[in-house]
C-alpha cells in the first residue's frame, strides 16, 4: 500500500540491469529472486488487503526462502502483533517473523531541547545508529540521516534482531535483521543518495 511505484522507481535508477515488478499474483512472487515489501497506511487495512490480494501464503514462502527488504509498515508487519487497530479489536495479527510487537508513541509527557512538544507522527530526518554491522549498510556511515513518517515503532522480544536504533523522545528501533530478512521504519526512497544506497545494497545482497 501506498509508496510501492516509489519502491520501484528507486531500485530500478540504481539497478537498471535489473527486471524490477510491482507482484499481483502468487506466480510472480514465486518467480522473483528478492521480494521488497513496502507499505504505508493503517495496520488493519495492510493485512486485508495482503489477504485480499491473493498473495499472503506466497509471501509467507518468499520470506522462508528469498532475500527480503522490509519498508516502514512493511517492516512492522513482520512482527507478532500491531496496537494499531479498529475497534473493537484491541490489536492486529501480524506475520508473526520476528517475535514482537507494534506500538505507538507515547510522547505527551515530553518535550524537546527548545522546549517545544513532540509531535506523532515522527515525520522528518532523523539520524540512524547502526547497532550491528550488515551489508546492507555497506557505504552507509553511521549515524546517517534517514526519512522517517510514522506514529507506530517495532519492539522486538529480543535485541539481536536490532540493527538500527533512531532516538525521538526516547530510542527506538528502526532497522532489524535475521538470516535472508532486513528491515527498516524509514523510507529509503525518500532519503536521497543514502536510501538509494541501501537499495542497491539489496540488490547486491546475497545472505
Amino acid at each position: 500500500m501506498g509508496n510501492i511505484r516509489s519502491v520501484a522507481q528507486a531500485v530500478m535508477k540504481v539497478a537498471p540491469e535489473c527486471t524490477v515488478v510491482i507482484a499481483h499474483t502468487p506466480e510472480m512472487i514465486a518467480s522473483a529472486d528478492k521480494v521488497i515489501l513496502p507499505g504505508q497506511g493503517a495496520m488493519p487495512d495492510c493485512m486485508t488487503n495482503l489477504k485480499e490480494s491473493g498473495l499472503f501464503e506466497a509471501l509467507l514462502v518468499a520470506i522462508k526462502t528469498k532475500p527480503l527488504l522490509g519498508v516502514c509498515v512493511g517492516e512492522q508487519m513482520l512482527f507478532t502483533t500491531s496496537a494499531e487497530a479498529h475497534l473493537p479489536q484491541k490489536s492486529t495479527d501480524c506475520l508473526n517473523i520476528f517475535p514482537g510487537k507494534v506500538i505507538k508513541f507515547d510522547l505527551e509527557e515530553k518535550v524537546q531541547l527548545d522546549g517545544s512538544h513532540f509531535k506523532v507522527p515522527h515525520m522528518g530526518w532523523n539520524e540512524v545508529k547502526q547497532q550491528r554491522s550488515h551489508p546492507m549498510w555497506e557505504g552507509i556511515p553511521d549515524a546517517s540521516r534517514f526519512y522517517f513518517v510514522h506514529s507506530y515503532y517495532v519492539v522486538p522480544d529480543d535485541e539481536e534482531y536490532v540493527f538500527g536504533t533512531t532516538h525521538y523522545g526516547s530510542e527506538f528501533t528502526c532497522a532489524v535483521a535475521r538470516d535472508n530478512i532486513f528491515a527498516t521504519q524509514f523510507h529509503p526512497e525518500k532519503s536521497a543518495q543514502l536510501g538509494l544506497c541501501l537499495y542497491k545494497n539489496f540488490t547486491r545482497w546475497n545472505p
